[in-house]
């Protein structure tokens, strides 16, 4: 199934009568599907899932608004205003990415719910029965996907299945049906039975379709994820384990480096260089798959946008008319002087992460996580699920108790150890739960930057950690931009769009909108 794939991503599906050529806020647009014969093969879902199912997942909306709203972010040079009002905290049920969030994953809901209903009409043959079932559990899996993208926006509390989650719908629905919010405990069962069902079905991967496409590795990230979400982490740490254990990969290692002193012309030119030998900045680069365990395909001809277009306008450098850069803590967090040599750092996140035409005497730092493709210097793979994430996960679920302080100091350890070169981190020594979450967010701070985690991360453990947003006095050029937002401040859960307030009464806004 597989193989076809990339040739299919660089075609445009809007084109076929497979694809809708319009997704609206709506969950259901009319005209799509009204001809059942579309859909009358294996090989017609086949198609369906891989030009229109997979290639609505995406999450830059959700990378972008974590970024500027939280701490990632200081005002770039080439800034003229693009979104400073959600930079000073201006969240309203009208904000452009809370309403693009929203409808991106109804949009991948709504196009996996066609295409399971489609299937009922199709009786697979014998020969294709293993196929058919592994098409609609990887759809299922992104249905999953996108409830939990969701859940992590909208739900005032993730934790609480009494409280309200998002509108639940497994079905196509009438064009003029009107739903309410269902309660969290009803979204997260759709998301079990879905990923049971994965977990059931779907076929092994291979290494030509690994990390790109569900598998049960993936599931496996989801669970342990969501159930870190849950509060519930007995089960978290089982999946963040059986990620660790038999997903077959390891933690992307910061060596070899190039000889010589880190940031001077020679070791830059090797370091930055199109086919860099670094396996941490190869993984960033799309020269290998390092420790990605599922990441959105951005083929250079294909579909999806240009990752890095949302921190930049032309290129990952100074003369790319930056919008912004690295915010100043941030880049304290990313930068470990080397004792010895206190001009260079330990970290290789600190020149993985920061291009060398950074002007540091101006506290000017640009973002570099994402150095494009030859000939498409903004295109990235978007990395959703790295193996990282699944050591911090078991971080947090260690720290719940006293007798997890070491086992959560020696993952973060791992991690800061597999991110130094020439030295190792020392072991962290945690003397209460708040110490261990404070270093836990800290640690995810630094290595999930610019992937979408930080907002949902301080909305779910900012307040038991004693922590919220982090700018530097200097981050922002207007001295009246507040420096943090108070932790239990109603805008760390999303607004509903008013797109869907005003189309759906039914639906109950979310607290202070």
């Amino acid at each position: 199934m597989k193989n076809i794939f990339y040739k299919l991503l660089t075609v445009c599906f809007a084109c076929t009568v497979l694809v809708s050529c319009k997704d609206a806020i709506d969950i259901v647009q009319e005209g799509e599907l009204n001809d059942q014969t579309v859909f009358k093969t294996t090989s017609d879902l086949e198609k369906y899932l891989l030009g229109s199912v997979y290639t609505s997942v995406d999450v830059t909306n959700q990378i972008k608004f974590s970024s500027v709203f939280t701490d990632e972010l200081k005002v770039g040079p080439s800034n003229t205003g693009q979104d400073q009002g959600l930079y000073r905290y201006v969240l309203t049920p009208g904000d452009g990415y809370a309403t693009a969030i929203w409808q991106q994953n109804y949009t991948n809901i709504n196009r996996v719910n066609r295409l399971l209903e489609a299937a009922e009409k199709i009786t697979p043959a014998a020969s294709e029965t293993a196929t058919y079932n592994n098409i609609l559990a990887e759809a299922r899996t992104l249905r999953a996907l996108a409830y939990l993208n969701l859940e992590s926006y909208f739900s005032p509390n993730m934790a609480d299945d009494n409280t309200l989650g998002v509108i639940l719908i497994n079905r196509v629905p009438a064009i003029d049906e009107q739903l309410p919010r269902s309660k969290n405990g009803d979204i997260w069962a759709l998301v079990e039975a879905d990923l049971q069902y994965a977990e059931n079905n779907l076929a092994p991967p291979t290494s030509h379709n690994f990390p790109f496409f569900a598998s049960k590795t993936l599931v496996n990230a989801m669970r342990a994820r969501m159930y870190l979400y849950r509060k519930n982490y007995t089960l978290a740490k089982q999946y963040a384990q059986s990620v660790v254990t038999n997903s077959g990969v390891s933690l992307t290692v910061s060596t070899p480096v190039p000889t010589g002193t880190p940031g001077t012309a020679a070791w830059n030119t090797a370091f930055y260089a199109a086919a860099p030998t670094n396996p941490y900045r190869r993984l960033w680069a799309d020269l290998n798959n390092g420790e990605n365990l599922f990441t959105l395909s951005r083929p250079v001809s294909g579909t999806g946008g240009n990752i890095a277009g949302i921190y930049t306008t032309n290129t990952t450098n100074l003369s790319g008319s930056p919008l912004w850069t690295v915010g100043l803590n941030l880049f304290n967090r990313l930068n470990v002087p080397s004792t010895t040599t206190p001009q260079y750092s330990l970290d290789i996140r600190r020149y993985a992460f920061i291009d060398p035409t950074s002007v540091p005497a101006q506290g000017v730092y640009i973002i570099d996580k994402y150095p494009g493709k030859t000939n498409a210097p903004l295109r990235n793979d978007v990395k959703v699920f790295r193996l990282s994430e699944m050591y911090f996960i078991l971080a947090e679920c260690e720290a719940q108790t006293p007798a997890g302080y070491v086992a959560a100091a020696t993952y973060i350890k791992a991690v800061r150890d597999a991110r130094r070169f020439n030295s190792t981190a020392a072991l962290p020594v945690y003397s209460s739960k708040v110490d261990a979450l404070r270093d836990i967010l800290a640690e995810r701070r630094a290595e999930l930057a610019f992937e979408g985690h930080r907002y949902v991360d301080l909305r779910r453990l900012g307040a038991e950690a004693g922590v919220s947003i982090d700018r530097n006095a200097n981050d922002d050029f207007n001295p009246n931009t507040p420096l943090t937002l108070n932790i239990t401040d109603y805008r760390f859960t999303l607004p509903i769009p008013s797109a869907e307030i005003l189309g759906n009464p039914s639906i109950q806004q979310n607290p202070g909108y």
